[in-house]
């Protein structure tokens, strides 16, 4: 496919990355470090310009493109950028935008703006949110094969009760498999012996059970099941969304915004929710409104600084999970060193459901793990993947390093893959994959 990416900041940069390998993708963007940067550093071609205007889209290839993704962070931009590709050609659009209610609007109205398909940061980060406080001590969850498979990523404290163990020894939760273990910047595929260290993030694959309780094991981090008091800092979009995403599930959540007009406000489109009008970053407002006896604290405010200092000020006074929006994608390992619990970046979190919408052909689902240093992947098995008819053990003998088949699902059910299972024709299989290998894994399979 031609596909053309309008934003080369870290959504658009992360997508055209993803997508290089299998297509011919232009990159277009104002700025021209950006432009500089990512031809240097991704095989594409980067054309420095404005992705609203027609002789910059001409340029990039638009009477011949297949798909536009435009990803900039203005949600009009966004829009235009779809509605001009539409105007000139036939390809299929994608809009990134952060406000919900365009996302509505777009819902509600078969192909609006000249808009395919819409993904919201909000929405997505909300979600996320809440995926990620279902599971105690969790920094990344996702499910596959229709919610039968979950997977989840751990960091080992020294006080964790796997610390020091070997594979063979901490897999005691059937059926769960070990995907991987990150040490530092590396991608270790864990074998039996393989030891677990104090500082590992630990990836598993299995049912929603063996996940949740591995994770109960390993941290006593509350959960949203077990929490009776949710806080969320901050009466942004994010704010907002997550707090409506906990009332769905049942909750009643506090939510603190400083503004007197968006705390009204919220308070009348949340009727579960107490809204409390004051700032989170005063000390003594979050003992006096007995902040600390709180779960789980989300920071959402409108900058990174601010979210921080809530964030530690929530720790310091005793609140067991903070989790955290960092908008700087740099940042993130930052605020988890510090201290704060899980820090969640909107922008990868929608550069990772749009690369998985574009590889929808290939598989079935897609969840990047770690910023881009592995993928798990959802794959259909056809007549045509190595998989089909042949054992486990055969067929990873066949795959390069870097590759585990973590769970198979079949007409409803879980299996789960040993090296004698065979693979039939239909059933969904839940591979962890090293991205330097990617490309290969997906092609056989």
């Amino acid at each position: 496919m031609h596909v053309i990416v309008v934003g080369a900041g870290q959504v658009g940069s992360n997508i055209a990355s993803s997508l290089a390998s299998e297509h011919d993708v232009v990159v277009v963007d104002l700025d021209g470090d950006r432009v500089e940067s990512l031809t240097y550093s991704h095989d594409v071609l980067a054309i420095q310009g404005d992705g609203t205007d027609l002789e910059t889209l001409e340029e990039a290839g638009i009477f011949e493109a297949d798909m536009v993704i435009a990803s900039t962070d203005r949600d009009e931009t966004n829009i235009v950028v779809c509605g001009t590709g539409k105007a000139v050609g036939d390809p299929f659009t994608i809009a990134r935008v952060k406000q919900t209610q365009l996302l509505r609007t777009w819902e509600q109205s078969e192909r609006v703006f000249g808009v395919d398909f819409m993904v919201c940061t909000n929405l997505l980060t909300a979600e996320a949110i809440v995926r990620i406080a279902s599971l105690p001590g969790a920094r990344d969850v996702d499910t596959f094969a229709d919610g039968l498979v979950h997977m989840a990523e751990f960091e080992v404290d020294p006080e964790s009760p796997i610390a020091g163990d070997t594979v063979s020894q901490a897999d005691r939760f059937e059926p769960l498999t070990f995907a991987a273990i990150i040490r530092d910047d590396d991608v270790v595929i864990p074998r039996g012996e393989t030891t677990i260290d104090a500082g590992d993030e630990v990836v598993v694959i299995g049912s929603v059970e063996s996940v949740r309780d591995f994770a109960t094991a390993l941290t006593p981090a509350p959960t949203l099941e077990d929490a009776s008091e949710v806080v969320v800092v901050g009466g942004s979009e994010i704010g907002y969304q997550t707090a409506r995403l906990l009332e769905r599930e049942g909750f009643s959540p506090r939510l603190v915004e400083r503004d007197a007009e968006r705390a009204r406000k919220l308070a009348e489109r949340l009727p579960n929710t107490l809204v409390l009008e004051s700032d989170a970053t005063d000390i003594d407002f979050l003992v006096r409104e007995h902040v600390d006896e709180s779960d789980i604290v989300v920071a959402a405010l409108d900058s990174d600084e601010k979210n921080l200092l809530v964030s530690l000020l929530a720790r310091r006074i005793g609140v067991d999970l903070t989790l955290s929006i960092v908008e700087y994608g740099e940042y993130v390992d930052l605020f988890e060193t510090v201290g704060v619990d899980v820090a969640i970046n909107p922008r990868l979190v929608t550069a990772e459901e749009i690369t998985r919408f574009t590889r929808e052909e290939q598989t079935e689902n897609v969840h990047i793990v770690e910023s881009d240093r592995a993928e798990v992947l959802e794959i259909e098995v056809d007549r045509d993947s190595l998989l089909f008819g042949n054992r486990i053990q055969d067929v990873t003998e066949n795959l390069p390093e870097g590759v585990v088949i973590g769970a198979i699902t079949r007409s409803g059910e879980l299996i789960s893959p040993r090296g004698e299972t065979v693979v039939e024709l239909g059933d969904h299989v839940v591979v962890f994959v090293d991205t330097a290998v990617v490309d290969e894994v997906e092609s056989a399979l």
